[in-house]
C-alpha cells in the first residue's frame, strides 16, 4: 500500500541520516585526534628544542669554567682570559656600569677621547657596541648586582644567545624535515663539531658570537615563511620573526650586511627562476630594505650601509624579469636580466660609495685571486690571518670523522639534481606543485629547500676561500644534513629516480628517515659522548703570568694619562685591564687604525731609532710594549711573520735564487734596543721586563749619551 511505501521511505532516509551523522562524528573525531595528535608533537617538539639549548648553555659554561679555571680566578686574571683581543668589548661593558648613569655613560662613549690617542671617536659606531649597551642596561635595571657579579652577567648573556642559536638550527631542521628527530641530530653534530662551529670558548665577547645566533633565527624564520604549506598567521609571525631578527643582525655585527648580501644572492635566484611568489619577494625586499634604514640611522648615520653590496644588490632587483617566451628565448632574457641587476648595483655602489674603504677591498681581492701583487703591509698582514686563508685538510677530515660530510654531500647531490630539474620545469613553463605530496618525489620543489640548496653552496664556495667563513657555514651543514637524512621527501625522489617497484617506496622512505638517523645518533652517542664528558671533567691549565704581571705592573706604576703602543691584540688587554688610552685597537674592518697598527708595529722592523721615536711621538705614545714572540717569531712560514711582511714592506729584503733574506743599514729595532746603547739609549728607557714584555718609554727630551 501507499503507507507502506511512504514507511518504508521515512525509515530509509533516518537510517541514511543516521549514517551520515555518524560518518560526520567520526570524521569530528578523527580530526581532533590529529589535531591533539599534531599539538602533542609540536609541545614535545618545542620541549626538545628548548632543552637541547639549555644543555648547550650549560655545558658551554661548564667548559668555559674547567679550560680558564674561571670561578677560581681573580678579576684581572678573568679578563685577560678574553683572547684575540676581544677584551676591548668587555672594557665597555665595564665603563657603562662605572658611569653614575646610563645616559651619561652612552654619551661618554659617543665622544669617547680615552681609547685611541689622539682622536675622539663615537665608540658605539665604531666598534658596534650595542651588546654591550644592552646588556649593561639589562645588569641595572633588573638589580643584577646584588646577587651576581658583571662578569658572569656579560658571559651569561652570551652562552645564553648560544643556546637561541642551536634551538633556532634545531628549529629549522625541524620545519624542512617534519620531524624533530632532525633537530636534536642538528644539535648534535653542531656540539661535536664546535672548534669548526663557533669561537665563543676561547673569544666571547667577539661580535660574531652576539650577532650570529640572531642570523640563526632569521633563517629559521626565513625557512618557514619560504614554505607553501603554513598558515597566513604563521606566514605572519615568520615574517615579523625575519623583520625584527634582521634588524638585529646588522646593528650588532659590522660586517652583517656582506653576510645577508650572499644570503640575498640566494634569493636572488630564486626569484630569477620564479621558484618563490613575487609577493613573498617582495616582503623579503621590504624587510631588508627598513632594516637598513633602521640600522643606518640607529648607527649615526652609518655610511658603510649607503654602499651595502645587500643595498646596490636590492636597487638593482627592482628591475622587472622578463618570464614569457620560449625556453631559449627565456633563458637568454634571464642572463640579460642578471647582466642589468648586476650592472644596476654596481653602478649605484660607485656612486653612493664615500669611504675608500671600498677600493682597498677590491685590491685586496685582486691579490688574494692572484690578479694582483703588492708590498703593501696591511693587505699581506690581512692575506697571512687564518681566518682570511684558504682551509686546510684538517677541517674536512674532522667533518668526515664525525660523519657529518659524507652524508652532507649525499643530500646536497640529491637535493641539487631536483632543484636543477625544477628549474628546467620553470623555464620550460611548467608551473610549480605548491600542495606536494611524498608519493610525488620531489624535494627539489620545495622553495626552502631550494633556499637552503643555494645557501650551502655559496656559503660553501667561500670557505673553500676562506677559512674564518666556516663559522657562517659548518652550523648549516649539520643542520642541512640532519634535515635530508630525516626527510621522507629524500628517500622518495630517490626512489623516484631508480623507480624502485619491488618494495613500496613510500613505506621504504618512512623506514629510512626513521632507521639511517637512529643508527646515526646511536654511532655518535657511543664514540662522542665519553669524548664530551672527559672535556668536562678534564681540568686545563691557563694562566699567563708574564700577561698578569705586565698589567700590574701599568695599574699601579704607569700614569693615568699614558698612552701605550704595541700589537693590537695586546692594546685590547691593556684597555680592557687599566683603562690607558692606546695607539691602535684589534679592529681589522677599519683601514686606519690597520694603518696606525702598521706604524706601531714598526718596532719590528730594521729602523733607526730616529724613526721609530718620530712615529710613536706622532702617535702621542709614552710607552712602548715589545713582545718576544712577535721579535724573535720562528715560524714555518716564513712570509707572513710580522717582521717579514715590515721587511717587504719597507724595502729591506734581497732575493736570491728563489731566497729571501732581510737587509738594512740599521739592526732590528726590537733586537738593538735591548742592547742599551746609544743611540736607542737617547730616546728610549726601559721601565719594565720579563721573560715576554719590555716596556719602554719614549723619552719626552731627548738626552744625548754615548
Amino acid at each position: 500500500s501507499d503507507d507502506e511505501k511512504l514507511v518504508a521511505v521515512k525509515m530509509r532516509r533516518t537510517k541514511a541520516a543516521q549514517a551520515t551523522n555518524k560518518k560526520t562524528n567520526l570524521k569530528d573525531e578523527s580530526r581532533k585526534a590529529g589535531f591533539l595528535q599534531r599539538l602533542l608533537r609540536v609541545f614535545l617538539g618545542c620541549l626538545a628544542a628548548v632543552a637541547c639549548g639549555m644543555l648547550y648553555a650549560v655545558y658551554l659554561s661548564t667548559y668555559h669554567d674547567r679550560k680558564f679555571w674561571f670561578s677560581t680566578r681573580q678579576e684581572l686574571e678573568r679578563e685577560i682570559t678574553f683572547q684575540a683581543g676581544s677584551g676591548l668589548y668587555y672594557y665597555y661593558y665595564k665603563h657603562m656600569l662605572a658611569a653614575p648613569s646610563f645616559e651619561r655613560g652612552f654619551y661618554e662613549l659617543m665622544i669617547d677621547n680615552r681609547t685611541v690617542s689622539g682622536q675622539t671617536i663615537n665608540a658605539v659606531e665604531r666598534l658596534s657596541l650595542y651588546p654591550e649597551l644592552i646588556t649593561s642596561f639589562i645588569y641595572r635595571v633588573t638589580g643584577s648586582q646584588d646577587f651576581m657579579e658583571p662578569i658572569y652577567f656579560y658571559i651569561g648573556a652570551v652562552f645564553g644567545l648560544q643556546a637561541v642559536y642551536v634551538t633556532a638550527l634545531f628549529v629549522c631542521s625541524w620545519v624542512m624535515s617534519g620531524t624533530w628527530v632532525a633537530g636534536m641530530l642538528a644539535v648534535a653534530w653542531y656540539v661535536i663539531n664546535r672548534p669548526d662551529t663557533t669561537k665563543v670558548d676561547h673569544a666571547v665577547p667577539l661580535r660574531d658570537n652576539w650577532a650570529l645566533p640572531y642570523f640563526s633565527c632569521q633563517v629559521a624564520a626565513l625557512t618557514g615563511f619560504l614554505s607553501n604549506n603554513i598558515s597566513s598567521a604563521t606566514e605572519m609571525f615568520c615574517y615579523l620573526t625575519m623583520s625584527a631578527t634582521t634588524f638585529t643582525f646588522l646593528l650588532v655585527w659590522e660586517h652583517s650586511h656582506y653576510v645577508l648580501f650572499i644570503q640575498g644572492l640566494c634569493l636572488f635566484l630564486l626569484d630569477s627562476f620564479d621558484l618563490v611568489p613575487s609577493r613573498k619577494m617582495a616582503d623579503i625586499h621590504k624587510v631588508y630594505l627598513s632594516s637598513l634604514f633602521l640600522a643606518y640611522l640607529f648607527q649615526f648615520q652609518n655610511t658603510t650601509l649607503l654602499s651595502s653590496p645587500l643595498l646596490s644588490l636590492l636597487i638593482g632587483s627592482v628591475l622587472q624579469k622578463m618570464k614569457v617566451g620560449p625556453l631559449v628565448a627565456r633563458v637568454m632574457k634571464l642572463f640579460l636580466h642578471f647582466h642589468l641587476v648586476f650592472t644596476t648595483g654596481i653602478t649605484f655602489s660607485y656612486l653612493v660609495k664615500v669611504k675608500p674603504e671600498g677600493d682597498f677591498i677590491l685590491k685586496f681581492l685582486e691579490v688574494k685571486f692572484g690578479l694582483n701583487t703588492t708590498t703593501d703591509f696591511v693587505t699581506n698582514f690581512l692575506l697571512c690571518q687564518e681566518s682570511l686563508q684558504r682551509p686546510g685538510q684538517d677541517l674536512f677530515l674532522r667533518l668526515t670523522q664525525a660523519s657529518v660530510l659524507p652524508f652532507y654531500l649525499l643530500v646536497l647531490t640529491v637535493c641539487l639534481l631536483s632543484t636543477l630539474q625544477t628549474i628546467y620545469r620553470r623555464l620550460s613553463g611548467q608551473p610549480m606543485k605548491t600542495n606536494l605530496r611524498l608519493e610525488d618525489g620531489r624535494i627539489g620543489e620545495q622553495p626552502e629547500v631550494i633556499y637552503h640548496v643555494f645557501h650551502t653552496l655559496l656559503f660553501g664556495g667561500l670557505t673553500l676561500l676562506f677559512d674564518g667563513m666556516k663559522y657562517l657555514w659548518t652550523p648549516y651543514v649539520c643542520m642541512f644534513t640532519a634535515f635530508g637524512v630525516c626527510s621522507p621527501d629524500l628517500w622518495m625522489t630517490v626512489f623516484k629516480w631508480l623507480k624502485l617497484k619491488s618494495i613500496h617506496p613510500v613505506v621504504l622512505s618512512l623506514i629510512l628517515s626513521t632507521a639511517v638517523p637512529t643508527i646515526i645518533g646511536f654511532s655518535l652517542w657511543r664514540e662522542y659522548c665519553p669524548r664530551v664528558l672527559a672535556e668536562l671533567s678534564d681540568l686545563q691549565e691557563f694562566y699567563d703570568a708574564d700577561t698578569v704581571e705586565l698589567i700590574s705592573w701599568i695599574r699601579s706604576q704607569a700614569p693615568v694619562a699614558a698612552v701605550f703602543a704595541g700589537s693590537p691584540q695586546l692594546l685590547g688587554t691593556v684597555k680592557l685591564c687599566s683603562g690607558s688610552a692606546v695607539t691602535s685597537l684589534p679592529l681589522y674592518s677599519d683601514v686606519n687604525l690597520l694603518r696606525r697598527s702598521e706604524d706601531t708595529y714598526q718596532v719590528y722592523a730594521m729602523r733607526s731609532a730616529e724613526d721609530i721615536y718620530k712615529i710613536l711621538t706622532s702617535q702621542k705614545t709614552n710607552y712602548v710594549i715589545i713582545e718576544e714572540s712577535i721579535c724573535t717569531e720562528l715560524s714555518l712560514n716564513k712570509g707572513c711573520r710580522i717582521k717579514d711582511l715590515l721587511d717587504i714592506s719597507n724595502g729591506h729584503v734581497v732575493y736570491d735564487k728563489g731566497e729571501i733574506y732581510s737587509f738594512s743599514k740599521h739592526g732590528r729595532f726590537c733586537h738593538e734596543i735591548k742592547m742599551n746603547y746609544s743611540p736607542y739609549t737617547n730616546y728610549f728607557t726601559r721601565v719594565f721586563w720579563n721573560r715576554s714584555f719590555h716596556v719602554y718609554k719614549v723619552n719626552s727630551v731627548i738626552s744625548f749619551q754615548y
